[in-house]
């Protein structure tokens, strides 16, 4: 089959690299001509591990090609994907769809033919209805369909989650479109992979409320470690007993310093205004936004507290500063509150990030950038934690400790215990929601 993906931002090239690499003709569509070009020469403007190998692959194959010009990307397309930006409109919380109406619009004045348009995107419920409106006022004549078809990709690993996904969320109002997307899916189905075929209502709001529900795990387990620091208790047994619940289970269950990221800040506050917007407020999604919002602010007194009260004349290092490990994605990262927090409290910040620093340099200004961890400690008065790539996760904490001047860890992420920190030389140590020393 023939697919056109518009939009090379992150779901956008995930999904149209897989979707290549199931033996479709994918045409990339972007209207930034230096993305396409970085594109066309090889280059992915994403970090996701093994992204660039599968790209290569599919474009010496043949099966997947670049382009700026859309019209020529649609031609005998069986399938247009809108695979745009949707962030949180400013000053109400909505999601903005502009690109999504702008892109249903052009597809629909250059279409001359039968397709499938689906929307790859997060969008608000009753967006694909408002997108078949769109694209009816801007062609009458034009044969179409429209379909919903939310991601689930976890950055760091979505091209697993592409290729085996937990299920596959098809919204479709016609037997002829449902059977668009089940060939497209083929290699999927003959792998009994579960698709979820449903109308498009229910489509688009099974990607809001599983984000919510997965942001409110995290969110219910940083409340609990915030109380386990309250009454000796540890958050890390705490969430080993309840994830053995077979009700509850064990992911999304790791105390850490809040969720950022592309998907939840923006989802939680789009399904907070839909709440709004229909007189049956999300009153536990509102709740979930403003605690993670408390959650990065308490962390800031964590490590004020950890250096006995004020940050001036102090010297910090912080490893990891993008909102997960396996990324570069900075959007909405704790690191975006609590570093700039430090520094405007008179803190010498250094940072170091194996792929936070094309986009942390322009976020977080007035920090010293570091290639390696131990450079970045030396001399430094504490060491904050704050992503928790693998490289972070072996330190010689000896050598840390005995390079620095004033020996404090600050664990975010709850790598290594209390133990680790004592018998390696620190002086001082506090995790979440674990007992700490030396505060």
């Amino acid at each position: 089959m023939k697919i056109a993906m518009i939009g090379t931002g992150y779901v956008g090239l995930v999904s149209g690299v897989c979707f290549s690499d199931f033996g479709h003709e994918v045409v990339c569509v972007d209207k930034d001509p230096r993305k396409i070009e970085m594109l066309e020469s090889g280059e992915v403007p994403i970090y996701e591990p093994g992204l660039d190998l599968l790209m290569a692959k599919n474009v010496d194959a043949g099966r997947l090609t670049f382009t700026l010009d859309l019209a020529e990307a649609i031609k005998d397309a069986d399938a247009v994907f809108i695979a745009v930006g949707t962030p949180t409109r400013r000053g109400d919380g909505h999601a903005d769809l502009t690109y999504v109406m702008a892109a249903a619009e052009e597809i629909a004045k250059a279409a001359d033919h039968y397709m499938v348009i689906v929307t790859k995107s997060t969008v608000p419920v009753g967006t694909n209805a408002k997108v078949r409106e769109v694209v009816a006022a801007a062609n009458p004549d034009l044969d179409f369909d429209v379909a919903s078809n939310p991601e689930f990709l976890r950055e760091g690993a979505a091209i697993d989650d592409f290729m085996k996904p937990d299920r596959v969320v098809v919204g479709v109002e016609t037997d002829r479109a449902a059977q668009v997307m089940a060939d497209i899916y083929r290699p999927l189905y003959l792998r009994d992979f579960p698709i979820v075929t449903t109308d498009l209502e229910s489509a688009e709001m099974i990607k809001y409320a599983a984000n919510a529900f997965l942001a409110t795990k995290i969110t219910f387990i940083n409340e609990i470690a915030a109380l386990c620091e309250k009454v000796g208790a540890d958050v890390k047994q705490v969430s080993k007993g309840m994830g053995l619940d077979g009700r509850i289970g064990n992911k999304f269950l790791h105390a850490g310093p809040g969720y950022g990221g592309s998907c939840f800040p923006k989802d939680t506050k789009a399904l907070a205004r839909i709440g709004q917007d229909h007189a049956s407020p999300m009153v536990i999604t509102e709740a979930v936004i403003k605690i993670n919002e408390d959650v990065k602010r308490r962390m800031f007194d964590k490590l004020l507290d950890l250096v006995g009260g004020s940050f001036n004349g102090k010297t910090v290092a912080v490893l990891g500063v993008t909102f997960k490990p396996n990324t570069d994605d900075m959007r909405d990262a704790p690191s975006l509150t609590i570093v700039p927090a430090m520094v405007g409290a008179g803190a010498e910040v250094r940072v170091t990030d194996p792929q936070g620093k094309r986009e942390g340099e322009a976020l977080l200004p007035g920090v010293q950038w570091y290639d390696d961890p131990y450079a970045a400690a030396k001399d430094a008065d504490l060491l904050v934690i704050l992503t928790e790539w693998n490289e972070f996760r072996a330190l010689d904490l000896k050598r840390v400790s005995a390079s620095m001047n004033d020996a404090r860890l600050a664990d975010l992420r709850n790598i290594y215990s209390s133990r680790d920190a004592k018998e390696a030389g620190f002086v001082a140590y506090d995790s979440i929601g674990r007992a700490g020393f030396g505060i």
